[in-house]
């Protein structure tokens, strides 16, 4: 048995120490620690403002529902408007869309990168699309450079799903920063883990202080005493305290997940770091493999998993690889939720279309599954991997 597993713990002390800080402070609630962290968190990641929020879905969800609460017409969205999303991410990607009205449209993937696929995006916008949403998928940004070139001009604005993809660059910039917002998931498995946890982060002040609202009941007392959302906060703070102006929620993360991600971020660059060399050795020995296809970078990866797609010529089914690899202890995951549109109970509550075919997001629901990839060395496991296909 090689025993590898999709994800390990990136904690040690200095996680458990942060969460006894909590514990003896007795205040368990969203606080001094959260802000900390969204301030490291700006910070590392080059963005003006960070909110953090209970998980990666629902920092999808505020980033949705702030674009209903904008005075900004040019970022405002309305029920009806047009999204375009690719046609392979999670669920939570999209369900924040329907749940607000949103007309959905989606779009193919490209074979290599498996992200959404430009040429097919550009034929996809029409003079009715309001919005693209990006997802950067296990680990690989979007081109954005290219994705600059086919909106210029275009009263079209971006956003990042980036729960996948925490510390991937493209020229030195981060992913999750080329949209108006992007959002970031600090689950056990991805690239940081508080336990649950995500952010967004943008550069606008008045979608800033809208998440800040919506995030907490859509009350005002989160809210700066001069802010975009009510003008001027009263010096009343028994009614001010209790005042509601937004449709909000409560997806406020505890103060131990914000405690924890202060030293989580502090061994982000080693994670990824090692995630790299990690890659290096599992590009190297399946970049030619004659009957697998993997995911083709795009600026630099953090690398959250490997995918393996079968190919035409593979002499074995998926069912059979996985079968092989469950057997000898190699965990192993479908890519992502596969083609989305396969789930037609979910989908007769969508608004939606798909522009042409999706037969690369087909394909690789049919063929594809990913290993994990770790912040440890685990190279004799990915020899492993390969040696075990090999004699398949």
């Amino acid at each position: 048995m090689i025993n590898y597993s999709l994800a390990s713990s990136t904690w040690d002390q200095n996680e458990y120490s942060a969460i006894q800080r909590v514990i003896e402070s007795d205040m368990f609630t969203m606080g001094k620690e959260v802000a900390h962290y969204e301030k490291d968190f700006a910070d590392f990641f080059g963005a003006k403002y960070a909110i953090m929020v209970s998980s990666g879905s629902t920092a999808n969800l505020l980033m949705i529902a702030s674009l209903f609460f904008t005075k900004n017409v040019k970022n405002k969205l309305k029920r009806g408007d047009e999204v375009i999303v690719p046609a392979v991410s999670w669920s939570t990607t999209y369900f924040p869309l329907q749940q607000y009205g949103l007309k959905v449209k989606f779009v193919d993937i490209d074979s290599q990168t498996l992200n959404m696929d430009l040429d097919k995006l550009e034929g996809a916008i029409t003079d009715k699309t309001k919005a693209i949403l990006f997802v950067n998928l296990l680990g690989n940004p979007n081109d954005f450079a290219r994705v600059s070139d086919i909106i210029a001009g275009r009263d079209i604005f971006i956003l990042e799903d980036n729960c996948e993809s925490m510390g991937a660059t493209i020229n030195g910039k981060q992913a999750g920063t080329f949209g108006l917002m992007g959002t970031f998931s600090s689950f056990f498995s991805h690239h940081i883990a508080t336990m649950e946890g995500g952010c967004v982060v943008t550069d606008d002040e008045e979608l800033y202080h809208i998440l800040l609202c919506i995030r907490a009941h859509g009350w005002t007392r989160n809210l700066p005493k001069f802010n975009k959302v009510t003008g001027e906060k009263s010096e009343d703070a028994f009614e001010e305290s209790f005042k509601f102006v937004l449709p909000g929620y409560n997806v406020r993360p505890l103060e131990m997940s914000g405690a924890l991600g202060v030293e989580q971020l502090k061994k982000l660059p080693s994670f990824i770091e090692i995630r790299r060399e990690n890659a290096k050795l599992f590009q190297s020995l399946f970049a030619n493999h004659p009957f697998i296809d993997i995911q083709q970078e795009i600026g630099s990866s953090s690398w959250f998993g490997f995918a393996l797609i079968l190919n035409e010529k593979a002499p074995y089914t998926r069912a059979e690889l996985v079968k092989l690899l469950t057997k000898n202890g190699i965990e192993c995951r479908p890519i992502v939720t596969g083609n989305f549109l396969k789930n037609s109970s979910v989908l007769e509550y969508f608004d939606y279309e798909v522009f042409g075919n999706v037969n690369n997001a087909e394909y690789l629901d049919q063929n594809g599954l990913f290993v994990g990839n770790h912040q440890v060395d685990i190279k004799a496991n990915i020899v492993a991997l390969h040696d075990l296909i090999k004699n398949l």
